[in-house]
């Protein structure tokens, strides 16, 4: 437990609660333009972006529906391995808008999965709203359509994400301290 703690001791603070409830303020305004009539079914993909997800829902004033989809690529680790499927949502998604609301956009694998997934199941349009972009060029499938913020190519936790499964509960977003 000494080292988890040492992992937050250690950590850069990159945005603060006021930075992210902003982002998450603007990203509202987006979505209430844009999806006003259109009755949305949102998928919190978990468990990282439960948290993002309970922020982002007070602040949608137009008629939608709530699911979850939960797939992993990292369990306890902090390196994506092979996807393993854990939910698929019980609401039936054909002709209907998908909205996917997730944690952090970093390499794409994921996000391909379930858009594709969302796709199969008969959804009229899936997009795909983000808290965190994670700036770097090894990405693969369709970006997120809203980004909320965008941090550097590095080990990032807290407000949802997890670092080897703890600090999900941290409020801010922080980057683990680079080895020298």
């Amino acid at each position: 437990m000494k080292h988890i703690q040492q992992i937050f001791d250690n950590a850069e603070q990159l945005y603060s609660m006021t930075e992210i409830n902003d982002a998450l303020d603007q990203l509202a305004s987006v979505l209430n333009e844009k999806y006003a009539t259109l009755n949305p079914v949102l998928l919190c993909v978990m468990n990282g972006s439960v948290i993002t997800a309970g922020h982002l829902l007070p602040k949608l004033h137009f008629p939608l529906e709530l699911d979850y989809i939960h797939v992993s690529r990292y369990g306890d680790k902090t390196i994506g391995g092979e996807l393993t499927w854990l939910h698929q949502p019980v609401t039936d998604l054909t002709d209907r808008t998908v909205i996917l609301i997730e944690d952090i956009f970093d390499e794409g694998v994921t996000l391909q999965v379930l858009r594709d997934y969302c796709e199969k199941a008969g959804a009229n349009s899936v997009s795909c709203v983000t808290l965190i972009d994670k700036l770097h060029d090894n990405k693969v499938g369709t970006p997120p359509e809203f980004v909320g913020l965008t941090v550097p190519d590095r080990y990032v936790f807290g407000f949802g994400m997890d670092y080897k499964g703890f600090w999900r509960n941290t409020p801010g977003i922080y980057a683990v301290k680079e080895a020298n």
